[in-house]
């Protein structure tokens, strides 16, 4: 079996965030064997997908693993699936998915982007659980946000871009936090630079200790930032030491988030199910 890593959320290789992705001709093998997969590639996420029969709801069955557990939605690794589906030829125009969090689709532009449809989460203002307070080493917290159960992150404001990028977080401290993972985020500095807020991503309890850029936690930054800023189109930069870009669109209960792809591995798996 063919197996690609590709950077997603980026034009240009070894930017944005790599995923795994690997084409099946049937049926998903046994869960152990994915999850054995997903911790030998060992990126954030490895993406699993086979094809269905036509005259369905969906065109193919999609999958994410990280490299200690599946999880119910993924942006960065259904771009990148989209991205290995439309450069092989092997499906055109939109393309519909299948997952634990319902039917997500994929359309390719020609200028080589792909727009997902992605629902869009809710948010709940909490108070700052004292652990993540603990663990983010007291940087000044300007609300926090519950968001929808298919994500399970807690969405923390700071003051400003400055403090997002010189976060140190207590990875062992998030570890043993409950919930999938922590997202930062703040206005942007300068957004004649091209984006309207950063974020950043943590999620060491599904042994990521920060995933460069997340694709599902913009369906709980794109209304989040939207209702702040008085749009409903916007862009997002988030990463620490490796960045990429999210457009968002806010479309009411769904959300569009539009990226490039590119494809840096190529390989063969040697070991089947």
């Amino acid at each position: 079996m063919r197996i690609r890593i590709v950077d997603a959320f980026t034009d240009r290789p070894f930017h944005g965030n790599p995923a795994g992705v690997l084409l099946l001709d049937t049926d998903f093998p046994p869960n152990s064997w994915l999850q054995q997969v997903a911790s030998e590639v060992n990126l954030s996420e490895t993406a699993f997908a086979h094809p269905l029969p036509p005259g369905g709801d969906a065109d193919w069955a999609l999958r994410w693993f990280t490299p200690a557990a599946e999880v119910d939605m993924c942006g960065h690794a259904t771009l990148a699936t989209a991205h290995v589906l439309a450069t092989e030829g092997l499906a055109t125009g939109q393309i519909r998915f299948t997952a634990r969090c319902g039917i997500l689709t994929a359309e390719t532009a020609a200028d080589g982007t792909i727009t997902l449809d992605f629902p869009t989460s809710s948010l709940t203002p909490i108070q700052a659980p004292t652990a993540v307070d603990h663990a983010l080493g007291g940087a000044p917290i300007l609300s926090v946000h519950d968001t929808a159960a298919h994500i399970g992150d807690l969405l923390i404001e700071l003051a400003d871009e400055k403090t997002v990028r010189e976060l140190e977080p207590d990875h062992a401290a998030l570890r043993a936090f409950a919930k999938r993972g922590v997202i930062v985020t703040a206005p942007a500095e300068n957004p004649s630079l091209g984006y309207d807020f950063v974020s950043r991503g943590f999620y060491p309890a599904f042994g990521i200790d920060e995933d460069p850029v997340t694709g599902s936690a913009h369906t709980a930054l794109a209304p989040f930032w939207a209702e702040r800023l008085g749009r409903t189109e916007l862009t997002g930069l988030q990463g620490g030491a490796r960045k990429g870009l999210v457009r968002v669109r806010l479309a009411g209960d769904r959300t569009l988030l539009t990226g490039h792809a590119v494809t840096v591995v190529d390989g063969e798996l040697l070991t089947a199910p």
